[in-house]
Protein backbone atom coordinates (compact mmCIF):
# COMPACT_ATOMS: atom_id res chain seq x y z
CA UNK A 1 0.00 0.00 0.00
CA UNK A 2 1.20 3.83 -0.64
CA UNK A 3 2.73 5.31 1.62
CA UNK A 4 -0.22 8.33 0.96
CA UNK A 5 -2.99 5.95 2.44
CA UNK A 6 -3.52 7.86 5.63
CA UNK A 7 -2.88 12.22 5.58
CA UNK A 8 0.05 13.63 5.69
CA UNK A 9 -1.30 15.61 9.44
CA UNK A 10 -2.74 11.85 10.49
CA UNK A 11 -4.17 12.70 14.35
CA UNK A 12 -1.95 9.90 16.50
CA UNK A 13 -2.94 10.06 20.06
CA UNK A 14 -3.67 8.91 23.71
CA UNK A 15 -7.59 9.43 25.11
CA UNK A 16 -8.31 9.28 28.96
CA UNK A 17 -10.72 11.02 31.36
CA UNK A 18 -9.57 13.33 34.23
CA UNK A 19 -11.36 10.90 37.06
CA UNK A 20 -9.07 7.63 35.57
CA UNK A 21 -5.90 9.47 35.52
CA UNK A 22 -5.34 12.66 38.14
CA UNK A 23 -5.93 12.04 41.78
CA UNK A 24 -5.68 14.87 43.60
CA UNK A 25 -9.23 14.27 44.49
CA UNK A 26 -9.13 17.28 47.24
CA UNK A 27 -6.01 19.59 46.03
CA UNK A 28 -6.50 22.84 44.19
CA UNK A 29 -9.43 24.02 45.18
CA UNK A 30 -11.10 20.74 43.20
CA UNK A 31 -14.74 20.06 44.59
CA UNK A 32 -16.31 16.63 44.66
CA UNK A 33 -17.65 14.94 41.76
CA UNK A 34 -19.49 11.61 41.95
CA UNK A 35 -16.99 9.51 42.18
CA UNK A 36 -15.64 10.71 45.30
CA UNK A 37 -18.73 8.74 46.77
CA UNK A 38 -17.30 5.47 45.43
CA UNK A 39 -15.49 3.23 47.63
CA UNK A 40 -12.65 1.04 47.11
CA UNK A 41 -13.86 -2.87 46.83
CA UNK A 42 -12.26 -6.42 46.19
CA UNK A 43 -10.96 -5.61 42.61
CA UNK A 44 -12.02 -1.40 42.69
CA UNK A 45 -9.87 0.99 44.00
CA UNK A 46 -10.88 4.35 45.13
CA UNK A 47 -10.42 7.29 42.82
CA UNK A 48 -7.89 9.74 45.11
CA UNK A 49 -4.88 8.69 43.64
CA UNK A 50 -5.66 7.10 40.54
CA UNK A 51 -1.87 7.21 38.35
CA UNK A 52 -1.59 10.72 39.94
CA UNK A 53 -1.51 12.68 36.76
CA UNK A 54 -2.58 15.83 38.37
CA UNK A 55 1.44 15.84 39.46
CA UNK A 56 3.26 13.39 36.91
CA UNK A 57 1.55 15.28 33.45
CA UNK A 58 4.78 16.33 31.99
CA UNK A 59 6.23 12.78 32.69
CA UNK A 60 3.46 11.57 30.71
CA UNK A 61 3.86 14.23 28.23
CA UNK A 62 7.23 13.41 27.61
CA UNK A 63 6.86 9.79 26.82
CA UNK A 64 4.18 10.64 24.70
CA UNK A 65 6.13 12.76 22.62
CA UNK A 66 8.92 10.15 22.60
CA UNK A 67 6.25 7.97 21.15
CA UNK A 68 5.26 10.42 18.74
CA UNK A 69 2.25 11.32 19.54
CA UNK A 70 0.63 14.50 18.12
CA UNK A 71 -2.62 14.53 19.57
CA UNK A 72 -3.99 13.94 23.16
CA UNK A 73 -7.30 13.88 24.54
CA UNK A 74 -8.23 14.15 27.89
CA UNK A 75 -10.86 15.80 29.75
CA UNK A 76 -11.31 19.05 32.31
CA UNK A 77 -13.00 18.28 35.67
CA UNK A 78 -15.69 20.35 35.98
CA UNK A 79 -15.66 19.97 39.54
CA UNK A 80 -11.94 21.36 39.45
CA UNK A 81 -12.89 24.12 37.87
CA UNK A 82 -16.25 25.32 39.33
CA UNK A 83 -15.97 23.05 42.56
CA UNK A 84 -20.21 22.80 42.63
CA UNK A 85 -21.19 22.72 39.21
CA UNK A 86 -22.82 26.50 39.30
CA UNK A 87 -21.02 28.92 41.49
CA UNK A 88 -18.07 30.91 41.22
CA UNK A 89 -15.24 28.98 38.63
CA UNK A 90 -12.18 28.23 40.77
CA UNK A 91 -9.60 29.85 39.41
CA UNK A 92 -6.41 27.68 40.68
CA UNK A 93 -8.34 24.72 38.51
CA UNK A 94 -8.25 26.68 36.05
CA UNK A 95 -5.05 27.91 35.58
CA UNK A 96 -4.01 23.92 36.26
CA UNK A 97 -5.20 23.50 32.38
CA UNK A 98 -4.07 26.22 31.29
CA UNK A 99 -0.46 25.03 31.80
CA UNK A 100 -1.45 21.55 31.12
CA UNK A 101 -2.37 22.65 27.46
CA UNK A 102 0.64 24.34 27.49
CA UNK A 103 2.80 21.90 28.01
CA UNK A 104 1.02 19.62 25.63
CA UNK A 105 1.37 22.66 22.94
CA UNK A 106 5.43 23.24 23.52
CA UNK A 107 6.03 19.03 22.74
CA UNK A 108 3.74 19.58 19.39
CA UNK A 109 0.74 17.76 20.90
CA UNK A 110 -2.16 19.03 19.89
CA UNK A 111 -4.55 18.86 22.54
CA UNK A 112 -8.52 17.95 22.50
CA UNK A 113 -10.42 18.63 25.65
CA UNK A 114 -14.20 16.73 26.45
CA UNK A 115 -15.96 18.36 28.54
CA UNK A 116 -17.70 16.02 30.46
CA UNK A 117 -17.19 11.93 31.26
CA UNK A 118 -19.92 11.12 33.60
CA UNK A 119 -17.89 13.46 36.56
CA UNK A 120 -20.61 15.02 37.55
CA UNK A 121 -20.37 17.65 40.62
CA UNK A 122 -21.46 16.31 43.53
CA UNK A 123 -23.38 19.27 44.36
CA UNK A 124 -25.32 18.95 41.19
CA UNK A 125 -26.26 15.23 41.87
CA UNK A 126 -27.70 15.79 44.71
CA UNK A 127 -29.80 19.20 44.24
CA UNK A 128 -30.75 18.28 40.55
CA UNK A 129 -30.58 14.83 40.13
CA UNK A 130 -27.99 15.94 37.90
CA UNK A 131 -29.28 15.67 33.70
CA UNK A 132 -32.59 14.74 35.01
CA UNK A 133 -33.26 18.86 35.57
CA UNK A 134 -32.82 21.27 33.12
CA UNK A 135 -30.97 23.13 35.85
CA UNK A 136 -27.97 21.23 34.75
CA UNK A 137 -28.26 21.72 31.18
CA UNK A 138 -27.84 25.45 31.98
CA UNK A 139 -25.29 24.74 34.02
CA UNK A 140 -23.25 22.84 32.07
CA UNK A 141 -23.43 25.32 29.11
CA UNK A 142 -22.12 28.32 31.38
CA UNK A 143 -19.08 25.54 32.15
CA UNK A 144 -18.81 25.20 28.75
CA UNK A 145 -18.82 28.23 27.27
CA UNK A 146 -16.36 29.03 30.13
CA UNK A 147 -13.90 26.85 29.35
CA UNK A 148 -14.31 28.16 25.64
CA UNK A 149 -13.32 31.77 26.57
CA UNK A 150 -10.41 30.55 28.77
CA UNK A 151 -8.90 27.78 26.29
CA UNK A 152 -10.29 29.01 22.53
CA UNK A 153 -7.45 30.66 21.33
CA UNK A 154 -5.17 26.95 21.97
CA UNK A 155 -7.35 24.34 21.75
CA UNK A 156 -8.55 23.63 17.86
CA UNK A 157 -10.74 20.48 18.83
CA UNK A 158 -13.49 20.10 21.31
CA UNK A 159 -15.89 17.22 22.37
CA UNK A 160 -18.83 17.97 24.32
CA UNK A 161 -20.20 14.68 25.85
CA UNK A 162 -17.77 11.67 26.45
CA UNK A 163 -19.79 8.79 24.69
CA UNK A 164 -23.38 10.51 24.44
CA UNK A 165 -25.07 7.52 23.25
CA UNK A 166 -24.77 5.74 27.03
CA UNK A 167 -26.98 8.41 27.77
CA UNK A 168 -30.06 6.45 25.74
CA UNK A 169 -29.25 3.46 27.70
CA UNK A 170 -30.51 1.70 30.59
CA UNK A 171 -27.79 3.00 32.81
CA UNK A 172 -28.65 6.65 31.37
CA UNK A 173 -28.92 7.55 35.16
CA UNK A 174 -25.42 6.51 36.07
CA UNK A 175 -23.54 8.45 33.89
CA UNK A 176 -25.63 11.37 33.86
CA UNK A 177 -25.11 12.06 37.79
CA UNK A 178 -28.73 10.94 38.54
CA UNK A 179 -28.41 9.38 42.05
CA UNK A 180 -30.78 6.81 42.89
CA UNK A 181 -32.72 7.45 39.97
CA UNK A 182 -34.38 4.04 37.89
CA UNK A 183 -33.38 3.41 34.38
CA UNK A 184 -37.49 3.27 33.17
CA UNK A 185 -38.01 4.85 29.22
CA UNK A 186 -39.07 8.43 30.49
CA UNK A 187 -36.13 8.88 32.32
CA UNK A 188 -34.05 7.20 29.93
CA UNK A 189 -35.76 9.58 26.97
CA UNK A 190 -35.68 12.87 29.49
CA UNK A 191 -31.60 12.21 29.85
CA UNK A 192 -30.47 11.51 25.90
CA UNK A 193 -32.88 14.78 25.42
CA UNK A 194 -31.17 17.10 27.90
CA UNK A 195 -27.37 16.06 27.27
CA UNK A 196 -28.56 16.36 23.91
CA UNK A 197 -29.44 20.24 24.69
CA UNK A 198 -26.65 21.06 26.41
CA UNK A 199 -24.09 19.61 23.49
CA UNK A 200 -25.80 21.88 20.93
CA UNK A 201 -26.06 24.96 22.81
CA UNK A 202 -22.01 24.33 23.50
CA UNK A 203 -21.33 23.35 19.75
CA UNK A 204 -23.15 26.27 18.62
CA UNK A 205 -21.54 28.40 20.85
CA UNK A 206 -18.19 27.65 19.85
CA UNK A 207 -18.84 27.96 16.14
CA UNK A 208 -19.70 31.20 17.10
CA UNK A 209 -17.01 32.53 18.96
CA UNK A 210 -14.16 30.49 17.57
CA UNK A 211 -12.92 28.84 14.38
CA UNK A 212 -12.40 25.80 16.04
CA UNK A 213 -13.66 22.08 16.03
CA UNK A 214 -15.75 20.19 17.85
CA UNK A 215 -17.90 16.75 17.42
CA UNK A 216 -20.65 14.64 19.34
CA UNK A 217 -19.23 11.11 20.33
CA UNK A 218 -21.02 8.03 20.44
CA UNK A 219 -19.24 4.89 21.64
CA UNK A 220 -20.06 2.92 18.43
CA UNK A 221 -20.29 -1.16 19.30
CA UNK A 222 -21.19 -2.85 15.69
CA UNK A 223 -23.91 -5.15 16.64
CA UNK A 224 -25.48 -8.02 14.32
CA UNK A 225 -28.10 -9.96 14.26
CA UNK A 226 -28.05 -12.92 16.26
CA UNK A 227 -29.44 -15.36 13.29
CA UNK A 228 -31.08 -14.43 9.48
CA UNK A 229 -34.35 -14.26 11.47
CA UNK A 230 -35.75 -10.95 10.18
CA UNK A 231 -36.78 -10.08 13.86
CA UNK A 232 -33.01 -10.19 14.60
CA UNK A 233 -32.23 -7.81 12.01
CA UNK A 234 -35.24 -5.78 12.48
CA UNK A 235 -34.93 -5.13 16.23
CA UNK A 236 -30.86 -5.28 15.36
CA UNK A 237 -31.99 -2.07 12.80
CA UNK A 238 -33.95 -0.48 15.86
CA UNK A 239 -31.51 -0.43 18.23
CA UNK A 240 -28.92 1.07 16.05
CA UNK A 241 -31.49 3.54 14.93
CA UNK A 242 -32.36 4.63 18.81
CA UNK A 243 -28.23 4.11 20.18
CA UNK A 244 -26.86 5.47 17.11
CA UNK A 245 -28.20 7.82 14.22
CA UNK A 246 -31.30 9.10 16.49
CA UNK A 247 -27.85 11.15 17.62
CA UNK A 248 -25.58 11.27 14.64
CA UNK A 249 -28.58 12.66 12.52
CA UNK A 250 -29.39 15.33 15.15
CA UNK A 251 -24.90 16.09 15.40
CA UNK A 252 -25.40 16.66 11.70
CA UNK A 253 -28.33 18.87 11.08
CA UNK A 254 -31.06 16.46 10.62
CA UNK A 255 -33.17 16.32 14.12
CA UNK A 256 -34.41 13.40 15.86
CA UNK A 257 -35.08 10.01 13.93
CA UNK A 258 -38.99 10.42 14.12
CA UNK A 259 -39.14 7.32 16.07
CA UNK A 260 -37.97 8.90 19.29
CA UNK A 261 -39.95 11.57 18.52
CA UNK A 262 -42.77 9.29 18.43
CA UNK A 263 -42.43 7.06 21.27
CA UNK A 264 -42.06 10.41 23.40
CA UNK A 265 -45.74 11.27 22.44
CA UNK A 266 -46.97 7.71 22.28
CA UNK A 267 -46.24 7.65 25.88
CA UNK A 268 -47.32 11.31 26.24
CA UNK A 269 -43.86 11.75 28.42
CA UNK A 270 -43.62 15.91 29.26
CA UNK A 271 -40.04 15.98 27.57
CA UNK A 272 -40.10 18.62 24.34
CA UNK A 273 -40.44 21.51 25.21
CA UNK A 274 -41.47 24.38 22.54
CA UNK A 275 -38.56 25.95 21.26
CA UNK A 276 -36.46 22.49 21.75
CA UNK A 277 -36.02 20.91 18.29
CA UNK A 278 -35.18 24.09 16.58
CA UNK A 279 -31.76 24.00 19.65
CA UNK A 280 -31.77 20.52 18.12
CA UNK A 281 -31.17 21.18 14.81
CA UNK A 282 -29.18 23.96 14.58
CA UNK A 283 -25.81 22.33 15.04
CA UNK A 284 -23.57 20.92 12.90
CA UNK A 285 -20.74 18.54 13.75
CA UNK A 286 -17.18 19.56 11.70
CA UNK A 287 -15.80 16.11 12.66
CA UNK A 288 -17.45 12.24 13.69
CA UNK A 289 -15.30 11.09 17.11
CA UNK A 290 -16.44 8.09 18.21
CA UNK A 291 -14.79 5.12 20.60
CA UNK A 292 -14.87 1.24 19.12
CA UNK A 293 -13.74 -2.07 21.25
CA UNK A 294 -15.84 -4.59 20.25
CA UNK A 295 -19.00 -5.83 18.68
CA UNK A 296 -22.06 -8.19 19.71
CA UNK A 297 -25.00 -9.81 18.21
CA UNK A 298 -29.05 -9.46 19.50
CA UNK A 299 -31.43 -11.86 19.70
CA UNK A 300 -35.01 -10.80 19.64
CA UNK A 301 -36.37 -14.14 20.18
CA UNK A 302 -37.82 -12.57 23.43
CA UNK A 303 -38.06 -8.66 23.12
CA UNK A 304 -42.14 -7.77 23.52
CA UNK A 305 -41.54 -4.47 21.76
CA UNK A 306 -39.56 -0.96 21.04
CA UNK A 307 -39.84 0.21 24.67
CA UNK A 308 -39.07 -3.24 26.25
CA UNK A 309 -35.48 -3.19 23.52
CA UNK A 310 -34.47 -0.03 24.98
CA UNK A 311 -35.22 -0.47 29.07
CA UNK A 312 -33.77 -3.94 29.15
CA UNK A 313 -31.40 -4.24 26.22
CA UNK A 314 -28.55 -5.87 27.81
CA UNK A 315 -30.43 -9.20 28.08
CA UNK A 316 -31.14 -9.27 24.15
CA UNK A 317 -26.90 -9.15 23.51
CA UNK A 318 -25.30 -12.64 23.24
CA UNK A 319 -21.85 -13.03 22.03
CA UNK A 320 -20.70 -14.02 18.49
CA UNK A 321 -19.30 -17.16 18.46
CA UNK A 322 -17.27 -16.35 15.13
CA UNK A 323 -15.20 -13.94 17.27
CA UNK A 324 -12.24 -14.54 20.15
CA UNK A 325 -13.48 -12.80 23.50
CA UNK A 326 -10.83 -10.95 25.53
CA UNK A 327 -11.34 -11.54 29.31
CA UNK A 328 -12.99 -9.75 30.37
CA UNK A 329 -15.85 -10.91 27.52
CA UNK A 330 -15.52 -8.25 25.04
CA UNK A 331 -15.31 -9.41 21.29
CA UNK A 332 -12.64 -8.35 19.55
CA UNK A 333 -13.71 -7.93 15.73
CA UNK A 334 -11.79 -5.46 13.73
CA UNK A 335 -13.83 -5.88 10.70
CA UNK A 336 -16.88 -4.12 12.61
CA UNK A 337 -14.72 -1.19 12.73
CA UNK A 338 -13.98 -1.18 9.49
CA UNK A 339 -17.80 -1.25 8.80
CA UNK A 340 -18.46 0.92 11.24
CA UNK A 341 -15.92 4.10 9.76
CA UNK A 342 -17.51 3.18 6.39
CA UNK A 343 -20.79 3.29 7.41
CA UNK A 344 -20.94 6.64 9.39
CA UNK A 345 -18.47 8.27 6.01
CA UNK A 346 -21.48 7.34 4.20
CA UNK A 347 -24.33 8.51 5.35
CA UNK A 348 -23.18 11.84 6.44
CA UNK A 349 -19.40 12.82 4.78
CA UNK A 350 -17.95 14.23 7.71
CA UNK A 351 -14.11 13.53 8.88
CA UNK A 352 -14.41 10.37 10.76
CA UNK A 353 -11.74 10.61 13.75
CA UNK A 354 -12.02 7.31 16.09
CA UNK A 355 -10.49 8.50 19.73
CA UNK A 356 -10.86 5.43 21.44
CA UNK A 357 -9.60 1.98 20.89
CA UNK A 358 -7.69 -0.51 22.28
CA UNK A 359 -7.65 -4.02 24.35
CA UNK A 360 -7.74 -4.23 28.36
CA UNK A 361 -5.79 -7.04 29.79
CA UNK A 362 -4.70 -8.06 33.13
CA UNK A 363 -0.82 -7.99 33.64
CA UNK A 364 1.36 -7.81 36.06
CA UNK A 365 5.33 -6.57 36.02
CA UNK A 366 8.02 -8.37 37.68
CA UNK A 367 10.01 -5.24 38.67
CA UNK A 368 12.43 -5.82 35.65
CA UNK A 369 12.07 -7.35 32.16
CA UNK A 370 9.57 -5.39 29.79
CA UNK A 371 5.86 -6.85 29.34
CA UNK A 372 5.67 -8.87 26.32
CA UNK A 373 2.08 -7.87 25.40
CA UNK A 374 2.33 -9.32 21.62
CA UNK A 375 -1.56 -9.42 22.21
CA UNK A 376 -1.91 -5.99 22.34
CA UNK A 377 0.12 -5.02 19.47
CA UNK A 378 -2.06 -8.07 17.39
CA UNK A 379 -5.42 -5.71 18.18
CA UNK A 380 -4.11 -2.05 17.40
CA UNK A 381 -2.10 -3.30 14.13
CA UNK A 382 -5.25 -5.49 13.35
CA UNK A 383 -7.92 -2.44 13.89
CA UNK A 384 -5.32 0.31 12.20
CA UNK A 385 -5.01 -1.63 9.24
CA UNK A 386 -8.77 -2.00 9.18
CA UNK A 387 -8.86 1.64 9.18
CA UNK A 388 -6.35 2.28 6.58
CA UNK A 389 -8.70 -0.47 4.25
CA UNK A 390 -11.53 1.98 5.05
CA UNK A 391 -9.24 4.94 3.92
CA UNK A 392 -7.53 2.76 0.74
CA UNK A 393 -10.89 0.88 -0.36
CA UNK A 394 -13.82 2.16 0.74
CA UNK A 395 -12.27 6.20 0.17
CA UNK A 396 -13.28 7.31 3.65
CA UNK A 397 -11.57 10.62 4.86
CA UNK A 398 -9.92 9.54 8.45
CA UNK A 399 -8.36 12.38 10.08
CA UNK A 400 -6.83 10.36 13.27
CA UNK A 401 -6.69 7.15 15.89
CA UNK A 402 -6.54 8.10 19.57
CA UNK A 403 -5.64 5.10 21.60
CA UNK A 404 -7.81 4.69 25.16
CA UNK A 405 -5.48 5.04 27.97
CA UNK A 406 -1.81 4.07 26.46
CA UNK A 407 -0.01 5.29 29.24
CA UNK A 408 -2.39 2.82 31.95
CA UNK A 409 -5.01 4.19 34.04
CA UNK A 410 -7.74 3.10 36.56
CA UNK A 411 -10.74 1.52 33.94
CA UNK A 412 -13.99 2.98 34.25
CA UNK A 413 -15.40 0.56 37.00
CA UNK A 414 -11.96 1.85 39.24
CA UNK A 415 -10.09 -1.63 38.38
CA UNK A 416 -6.13 -1.09 37.67
CA UNK A 417 -6.43 -4.90 36.73
CA UNK A 418 -7.81 -4.16 33.05
CA UNK A 419 -4.73 -2.16 31.51
CA UNK A 420 -4.87 -1.09 28.12
CA UNK A 421 -1.69 0.91 27.75
CA UNK A 422 1.44 0.44 26.16
CA UNK A 423 3.33 2.14 28.89
CA UNK A 424 2.89 0.24 33.01
CA UNK A 425 2.20 2.18 35.48
CA UNK A 426 3.41 0.72 38.81
CA UNK A 427 0.45 0.36 41.31
CA UNK A 428 -2.13 -2.06 42.18
CA UNK A 429 -5.83 -1.11 43.34
CA UNK A 430 -5.24 -1.40 46.81
CA UNK A 431 -1.31 -0.38 46.98
CA UNK A 432 0.07 2.82 45.25
CA UNK A 433 3.06 1.59 45.55
CA UNK A 434 6.11 4.18 43.01
CA UNK A 435 3.50 4.77 40.39
CA UNK A 436 6.99 4.14 38.04
CA UNK A 437 6.12 4.53 34.19
CA UNK A 438 7.21 1.38 32.32
CA UNK A 439 7.20 1.34 28.41
CA UNK A 440 6.43 -2.57 27.41
CA UNK A 441 6.98 -3.99 24.41
CA UNK A 442 3.82 -2.59 22.13
CA UNK A 443 5.62 1.05 23.23
CA UNK A 444 8.40 0.10 21.04
CA UNK A 445 5.82 -1.14 18.02
CA UNK A 446 3.82 1.98 18.15
CA UNK A 447 6.43 4.15 18.43
CA UNK A 448 7.61 2.69 14.81
CA UNK A 449 4.25 2.74 13.38
CA UNK A 450 3.62 6.53 13.96
CA UNK A 451 7.01 6.97 12.87
CA UNK A 452 6.06 6.05 9.45
CA UNK A 453 2.65 7.33 9.89
CA UNK A 454 0.68 3.92 9.61
CA UNK A 455 2.88 2.15 6.88
CA UNK A 456 5.07 -0.15 8.99
CA UNK A 457 2.53 -2.12 10.66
Amino acid sequence: MSNTTLRKDFLWGNSVSSMQTEGAYNEGGKGPSVYDLIEAGEHRSDWKVATDDYHRYAEDFDLMKDLGMNCYRFQISWSRVQPDGEGEFNEEGIQFYSDFIDGLIERGIEPMICLYHFDMPLALAQKYHGFMDRHVVDAFVRYGQEMIDRFGDKVKYWLTFNEQNLYSTPTAPTYAGALDTPGTLENILTITHHVMLAHARVAKYLHEQTSNEIGGMLAYTEIYPATSKPEDNFYTEQINQFYNYNLLDAFTGRGYVPAFLNIIAQNNFDIIKPGDLAIVQDQYNDFMPFSYYRSTTLSAEKVQDLADLLTNADDYFQDNPNLKTTEWNWQIDPLGFRNIIVKIWNRYRKPIFPIENGIGVIEEWNGKDEIQDDYRIKYHRDHLQALKDAVAIDGVDVIGYLGWGLIDILSSQGDMRKRYGVVYVNRTNHDLRDLKRMPKKSYHWLQKVIASNGENL
